[in-house]
């Protein structure tokens, strides 16, 4: 099994990888999913002081995705607030036709997650937080397991360290400075 990274969120795009593209949001057919909305209550000496916070994934179900936090007194504005924050921080991902190029593990906090690349017609089969990020990416086939906290928040944050990971067949020949067809044959 390869190695858990640890990434430290700076909106993980601060990570030490060659081939995080950021994406501008011109042009661009986003859809957002909320994942998660949580009541946070602040008990003062006047009471009890209810807010909300909200964490949204956008993407254009093509390989560009993005995750944002948004806190607010209201639903409402929360979640439009974590989209405004998820649209600044847009990334390209690598896909393979509708799934992954390779297998990948990452770590967030307490969560960690595997991801494998499947077959065509296998299906998304990934729960909860890390179903929402795929769907937006645009992966349709991919076996994907959860282990450890069960945060939403933190498993969105290492699905996206995941998929952040991940190059393709034409990234590996770059810098390895062989041909394509040596990737795959040897």
């Amino acid at each position: 099994m390869p190695p858990v990274k640890v990434v430290l969120h700076s909106k993980i795009l601060s990570m030490t990888n060659t081939n995080v593209k950021k994406v501008k949001t011109t042009d661009l057919e986003l859809k957002d999913r909320l994942v998660a909305i949580k009541r946070v209550t602040k008990v003062t000496k006047g009471g009890r002081h209810f807010s909300f916070a909200a964490i949204v994934v956008v993407g254009d179900e093509k390989g560009v995705v993005g995750f944002g936090l948004g806190k607010a007194n209201e639903v409402t504005t929360a979640i439009s607030k974590g989209i405004e924050d998820a649209k600044k921080n847009l990334v390209k991902i690598p896909l393979n036709k509708k799934t992954i190029p390779h297998e990948q593990v990452a770590k967030y906090g307490g969560a960690r997650v595997f991801m494998k690349p499947a077959a065509e017609g296998t299906g998304l089969t990934a729960g909860g937080a890390m179903r929402a990020v795929f769907e937006s990416v645009g992966v349709h086939d991919v076996l994907a397991k959860s282990k450890g906290s069960s945060n939403p928040h933190n498993l969105v944050k290492a699905t996206v360290a995941a998929l952040l990971e991940m190059r393709d067949a034409y990234t590996i020949a770059g810098l390895r400075g062989i041909p394509m067809n040596r990737v795959f044959n040897g």
